[in-house]
């Protein structure tokens, strides 16, 4: 069973089945849907990465969302929101850990091939969301790919790091999915 709703992964449609197989959705609020992330498809997806490094870029774009959203909800975020695909207003998951030290993260997530690296015009639009978003305390923008060169360096988003924004590559993403294990 495990393995069949793994391959639902690769679809460039989304089924039902594949939408509820990492997460499960809970609540509709104002920015999309609460989800809770699902353990068996969620360790045979890490199973599959760990044998196939290239099954990184096989994986549909809309599933990569739910697998950064299942993350926070692994981690004990208090509340954990899949925005919808589109009217998303760039943000593709919203994480909130309430409490002392609350938080409110906004994330942009881009399943790119490893040849269509992030440009800074597009970590730039993610920094444009975090300011006009009141409740968000941080931006983070994560790719299957990479960033380009000297992003890091660029006067409009160097001021951001590592405090207000951070930018996860590939390396970032799958060392972030294999830490939570």
């Amino acid at each position: 069973m495990v393995n069949l709703a793994l391959t639902f992964l690769l679809l460039e449609e989304v089924s039902p089945f594949s939408l509820g197989a990492i997460v499960s959705y809970d609540d509709k609020v104002e920015d999309g849907t609460r989800i809770n992330f699902i353990r068996p498809i969620y360790t045979e997806l890490l199973k599959a990465l760990r044998d196939d490094p290239e099954f990184i870029y096989k994986i549909n774009p809309r599933i990569w969302e739910e697998i950064i959203a299942a993350s926070y909800d692994k981690a004990g975020f208090d509340e954990v929101i899949l925005t919808p695909r589109s009217g998303d207003y760039g943000r593709d998951v919203i994480a909130i850990k309430k409490g002392f030290g609350s938080v409110r993260f906004i994330e942009q997530v881009k399943a790119y091939n490893p040849s269509h690296v992030v440009n800074a015009d597009e970590v730039r639009a993610l920094l444009g969301v975090l300011q006009a978003d009141p409740k968000a305390t941080k931006a983070i923008f994560t790719t299957t790919s990479n960033f380009a060169p000297l992003i890091s360096k660029d006067k409009f988003i160097a001021p951001f790091l590592p405090y207000r924004l951070e930018l996860h590559n590939r390396e970032n993403l799958i060392n972030r999915l294999f830490d939570e294990e």
